[in-house]
């Protein structure tokens, strides 16, 4: 199951990132982590950026409500939805995987 954790700016979770892919997705969880598939290429953040869109969009926010909070340069990153709450972006998450 996908770990969220609220926090004092909103709601944190984990993301397992799989740049240069055929296309941009949600592909699902992996070890308590949003896995993610972006087309970009993980050079000059570009791969954060969509990462970042990606979500954002998933999630119904802007992508400044959102942030990398550690793993910028990892597969594995924690990201930060702000103003969030817990059940919001899990049903929201949980809806964009399965579209």
């Amino acid at each position: 199951m996908l770990e969220l954790k609220t926090t004092q700016g909103g709601v944190e979770f984990r993301v397992k990132v799989v740049p240069g892919a055929s296309r941009t997705g949600i592909v699902g969880e992996l070890d308590g982590a949003l896995k993610v598939a972006v087309s970009a290429p993980p050079e000059k953040g570009k791969a954060n950026k969509a990462v970042l869109a990606l979500l954002a969009e998933a999630l119904g926010v802007k992508v400044a409500g959102l942030r990398i909070e550690a793993g910028a340069t990892s597969r594995y990153k924690r990201c930060i939805v702000s103003g969030a709450r817990v059940e919001q972006v899990r049903k929201a998450l949980e809806q964009a995987s399965q579209a």
